[in-house]
């Protein structure tokens, strides 16, 4: 039987920044609250991170930072994918070094990847890793899909252990968990899809909404595996609106400015990246106010 990372709700971190960098004392914070709303694990330096706009020491010292403040009290996933496939091994290597319980890895971006090339690189680096793998799909962002024949043999690996599943595409993931069984535990990777990707047999979700709600996204989670599945889905329908307004513009624009609004961090975001419209940031803090979320 292969290791679970974990079951519920991994809140995909934002990497509070300043102008000189890492804020870790907002970092710290965040960190704290999230663990005190009962979340089941945190993702270090994925997308909602800006993994791909830290430099590399930043990279791994975020890394390094999150183990040391969790404490081993949640599972820590480390994003260490790149396009780079040696750059990847690395800060695998680095990651699993600094104590992380696994790594996410997304798909090689930019270059577009055949699928013999994926299964290539993911085995590359799954061979290297001395912690588990969590593959990662997201083709709008990357431009590569991860087919459900590739994930089956992908999952044949020991050390392949899991997929965020964010292509959105349900009739796959049925496929995906079809061809895979238990042998690759399957994650949402869109808030207004964990309960459909549960009724799949999915363990949860990687999350961005639980950046701002994490006490109600595990309530989601717990729900549906403890058999109330009507009050999952009414949850899950409730937050539609603002799960829609975090994604508005690209992630992690949105989910900076509501962190920021609740006076965890600056809404300080690199660019390419910039910050929220104000119309749209209206909406959302509006939207906020609804869920009578504390603002600042």
């Amino acid at each position: 039987m292969k290791t679970r990372v974990f079951t519920g709700v991994a809140t995909a971190i934002i990497t509070p920044l300043n102008g000189n960098g890492i804020d870790y004392e907002s970092f710290a914070r965040l960190i704290e609250w999230q663990i005190e709303e009962g979340i089941n694990a945190i993702v270090a330096c994925g997308t909602t991170g800006e993994g791909s706009t830290l430099t590399d020491d930043e990279h791994k010292a975020a890394i390094r930072f999150v183990v040391k403040q969790v404490n081993g009290r949640v599972p820590v996933i480390a994003g260490t994918g790149s396009n780079d496939t040696s750059y990847s091994i690395q800060l695998t290597k680095d990651a699993c070094e600094s104590g992380v319980d696994a790594v996410l890895v997304v798909t090689p971006y930019y270059n577009k990847a055949t699928q013999n090339g994926l299964i290539e690189v993911f085995t590359k680096i799954a061979d290297t890793s001395i912690k588990p793998v969590i593959l990662y799909n997201v083709p709008s962002r990357t431009g590569v899909n991860i087919e459900p024949k590739t994930c089956q043999i992908l999952a044949e690996h020991p050390n392949i252990v899991g997929i965020k599943e964010a292509s959105g595409n349900i009739s796959q993931i049925a496929e995906i968990a079809q061809l895979c069984g238990d042998k690759l535990d399957i994650y949402s990777g869109n808030d207004d899809e964990i309960v459909p990707i549960m009724s799949l047999g999915g363990k949860g979700i990687i999350s961005v909404l639980s950046n701002v709600l994490p006490k109600e996204t595990v309530e989601i989670c717990d729900k549906y595996f403890e058999g109330d599945i009507k009050g999952s889905c009414q949850l899950q329908l409730k937050y539609i609106p603002f799960i829609k307004s975090l994604f508005c513009e690209v992630n992690p624009i949105p989910v900076k400015a509501a962190v920021s609004a609740m006076g965890y961090c600056g809404d300080y975001i690199r660019l390419p990246l910039t910050n929220m419209e104000s119309q749209n940031k209206e909406q959302m803090l509006a939207l906020m106010t609804e869920l009578e979320i504390e603002l600042v």
